[in-house]
């Protein structure tokens, strides 16, 4: 819909570097000039002599564009002084102010249901727009655009945990249209970004029947074989029932060697020696991994040690879950270090380790690992226990080879369909992106657009339509 925008018949240095010119009819602001900020001390703790009241938290935030009763929010106290300073308003819009990634720093979500025990919480800034200056639905979409947000980015500062100032927060620029344009810009981006969600959840839907496609094929191949007639005989295991009875059934550690030692993985490196980083975020569930080399000053303490062709399972809850790991025979350099949050399987001599890694994507190897996790909730990890003890089925190793070659053919369409529809989705997210910051930064006139959309999305009277002239 964009391609009828066209740019702003006039504009004016904004005095802001990084944000050039804007529409001269625009103001430019710091946050501190535009709305008021309130950085909550409320925690998480319920104390007899405090009243009851829900806790917004990071992580609603994080995960919410819109704050409304639709999330069911955490159940704490507060005093009664904090309730009224930190009680959420319609209209309010909360960022996050803390967090382990400088890139999770300044993510907003606007307040649309207000309700009088509902209160900000912890690692949250609430931002409140004065109402003759800015809408917190243009708020929103301000600080949702890249170029915005970089400034909350560069301003964090930490080392292993990142936060921002009140300073930092308040002095962040933002431009400012006038209050009926702001308003269709929210009508206008709001359209749009529903339109592109629905795509986005369609072709999710889609991966996710794909994935479950493959499943029952990996998991027919790997536990029956290949030969339909094959003799059977019981595995004595539940989940796994009969299996061809030319087949073992060992425990994983005796298939395998579980979380290599430095040690073991033969690693003395120089100066110059090439290793590559690979982070629980460059893994992905269906085993492609985004790695970074790096020159090897020292050998890091504190990560997993991994070589080419070892096998990463991740540990955590919910990337265990959700099948993150991979099969490393694309790492590009001999070893390689990363997440203590993996375990590492390093295949013995009777075990192909595309073998070992398709028993790793079978829903019962996730499921009864999900049953063993221990720690506390929301930092579960699958115990090495689970790993060591779990039961295979284990063909002759020739057969192993068979098996991995039937399935890189079976399922060639199947992953590449899956990677079609996440290119898709990427470039809609792209897409989004880039729409949603040439339209708040004024790089694009959506005024006449947002009119001349359907009556359902008509959140403005004509009374607020925008006058189209410049000035």
């Amino acid at each position: 819909m964009d391609s009828i925008l066209k740019s702003y018949p006039d504009y004016k240095f904004s005095g802001v570097e990084w944000l050039g010119d804007v529409p001269a009819h625009w103001k430019v602001r710091r946050l501190r000039n535009a709305m008021d900020m309130r950085v909550s001390n409320v925690d998480k703790h319920v104390k007899e002599d405090e009243k009851p009241i829900r806790l917004c938290n990071y992580i609603d935030v994080y995960k919410n564009e819109y704050i409304n009763e639709k999330i069911a929010f955490m159940q704490a106290t507060a005093t009664t002084e904090e309730i009224e300073h930190f009680r959420l308003e319609k209209d309010d819009v909360l960022i996050t102010k803390d967090s382990e990634s400088w890139d999770d720093i300044g993510v907003p979500a606007l307040v649309t249901e207000p309700a009088s025990d509902l209160i900000s919480g912890y690692h949250l800034a609430l931002l409140r727009p004065r109402e003759h200056e800015i809408k917190g639905g243009y708020l929103l979409r301000a600080l949702q655009s890249e170029s915005l947000a970089y400034q909350f980015h560069i301003a964090a500062k930490g080392v292993t945990r990142y936060g921002l100032s009140h300073a930092d927060i308040k002095s962040v620029w933002l431009p400012v249209p006038p209050l009926p344009e702001q308003t269709a810009i929210v009508r206008y981006l709001g359209y749009v970004n529903e339109r592109i969600s629905r795509c986005i959840n369609s072709k999710e839907q889609l991966i996710n029947l794909l994935e479950e496609q493959r499943q029952t094929v990996i998991h027919r191949a790997v536990t029956r074989g290949l030969d339909p007639n094959v003799r059977l005989k019981s595995s004595g295991v539940e989940w796994l029932g009969d299996v061809p009875a030319h087949w073992e059934v060992w425990r994983l550690k005796r298939a395998a060697t579980l979380n290599p030692s430095r040690t073991e993985s033969h690693i003395s490196l120089r100066l110059d020696t090439p290793i590559t980083f690979l982070p629980m975020e460059r893994v992905w569930s269906d085993g492609r991994i985004d790695p970074e080399i790096l020159p090897a000053s020292k050998v890091w303490n504190g990560f997993t040690y991994f070589r080419r062709n070892d096998v990463l399972v991740a540990k955590i809850t919910p990337c265990f879950e959700n099948g993150k790991g991979a099969y490393l025979h694309s790492l590009p350099t001999e070893i390689g270090f990363g997440s203590t949050e993996f375990h590492v399987l390093r295949a013995k001599s009777l075990v192909s380790p595309q073998f070992l890694y398709l028993l790793t994507k079978v829903s019962e190897f996730r499921r009864l690992g999900a049953d063993a996790m221990t720690g506390a909730a929301g930092q579960q990890r699958v115990p090495s226990s689970f790993i060591a003890n779990y039961s295979i089925p284990l063909p002759p190793l020739a057969e192993q080879t068979s098996i991995v070659e039937y399935l890189e053919k079976t399922t060639a369409d199947i992953n590449a369909t899956t990677s079609r529809a996440r290119r898709e989705i990427e470039l809609l997210k792209e897409y989004r992106t880039r729409l949603t910051a040439d339209v708040v930064t004024g790089k694009l006139d959506v005024r006449e657009a947002a009119f001349k959309l359907p009556e359902a999305h008509d959140e403005l009277s004509i009374s607020d339509k925008p006058e189209l002239q410049s000035g």
